[in-house]
């Protein structure tokens, strides 16, 4: 995730150091103008402003302030919870780490946990499965990769769930990486059958179905399509395929995947000839996108992206991997930044 942390006081600059230490995740942190703090913070004058700008450039927006603040800065930006960044907020003592938008399909109630074993608060997650221990679709789509759709039936399993109503989970086995679902799904002690995705919207059951296809829609069907997984590569001149298979397979294992799971490879205009790339991309049988200078440093700056100035000078950008890959989801949710290997960087954006 790319997290923003806000904060106006002293200590709440010394929490943001702790997150920003912490946390595996980029995290830029947004400090008052006047305050005293390390020179790598960003300063903001009106915070109002700056959330509004910040809110879609972030995958997470953490406030070390007030709830009641937190709520009044991020009302004009709520567009849908399908969308919307986790929003978590942290007092000033670190007492309590409250989930306060995003629960799931954002994640913030993962965030809302680590944030807390981080800082030693107390979480506070109110989503109503959370509390009452239940196993809810959206939360699993959002771990597993997957879109839950169409959004209304979100609501309708979830109430089920709570009424003590049977929802049966199913797996299409022509899916593509259904030998990957199947296995995480029994991990996670999640009871489901195999069935094809026809049989299952036919159906009048209550289900949540894991499928690469979309049927027609259907009261009290969720179904959860894989999203894009996109890769951005960034390697030396003349890596060989193997180097960069071997860091592509490390970077997707840290997000629980494989390397099956990614579906498109981005890099710079000026890899599109690297065998090495190509190779690799021709093995996993995925598209490649390659952006030039202005694109990379266009999102860059969007972004806030940490630049190499070695990297600057080669390419014309100061960030390859990273910016390449949110410049082909467009809109994206990072599930690891920029991670260095030998020769190599790569970074994993799902798809919104």
């Amino acid at each position: 995730m790319r997290c923003a942390v806000f904060t106006a006081t002293i200590p709440g600059v010394e929490l943001a150091g702790r997150l920003q230490a912490s946390l595996a995740d980029s995290v830029d942190i947004f400090v008052k103008e006047g305050r005293p703090a390390p020179d790598t913070v960003r300063r903001y004058e009106n915070l109002s402003e700056t959330v509004r700008a910040e809110f879609p450039r972030y995958d997470a927006l953490i406030f070390l302030m007030a709830t009641g603040i937190a709520v009044r800065m991020i009302a004009p930006c709520l567009r849908g919870k399908l969308t919307d960044p986790a929003v978590i907020t942290v007092d000033e003592q670190a007492r309590f780490a409250i989930s306060l938008l995003s629960g799931h399909v954002g994640g913030a109630n993962d965030l809302t946990q680590r944030v807390s074993d981080i800082l030693g608060a107390i979480p506070v997650i109110t989503t109503a499965t959370d509390a009452r221990q239940i196993t809810a679709p959206d939360a699993i789509a959002s771990e597993l990769g997957l879109r839950p759709w169409p959004k209304p039936q979100i609501q309708v399993l979830n109430t089920a769930l709570l009424e003590g109503r049977p929802v049966r989970w199913y797996l299409d086995p022509e899916m593509k990486r259904a030998a990957f679902y199947r296995q995480v799904l029994s991990e996670k002690g999640i009871d489901f059958a195999e069935a094809p995705t026809a049989k299952v919207a036919a159906s009048h059951e209550l289900a949540a179905l894991l499928t690469d296809s979309t049927p027609p829609e259907r009261d009290g069907l969720l179904v959860l399509l894989p999203r894009w997984l996109i890769a951005g590569i960034g390697c030396r001149r003349g890596t060989p395929a193997d180097t960069i298979r071997e860091a592509l397979t490390d970077a997707c294992h840290r997000i629980g995947q494989e390397t099956a799971a990614v579906s498109l490879i981005a890099s710079a205009v000026v890899k599109k000839d690297e065998a090495g790339l190509l190779t690799l991309a021709k093995e996993l049988g995925v598209e490649t996108r390659f952006f030039g200078p202005e694109a990379l440093q266009e999102t860059i700056e969007k972004y806030h992206l940490a630049e190499s100035e070695f990297v600057k000078r080669q390419i014309g950008a100061g960030n390859v991997s990273e910016a390449a890959a949110l410049c082909a989801a467009g809109q994206g949710r990072t599930a690891l930044p920029k991670t260095k290997y030998a020769k190599v960087t790569v970074a994993l954006v799902w798809e919104r």
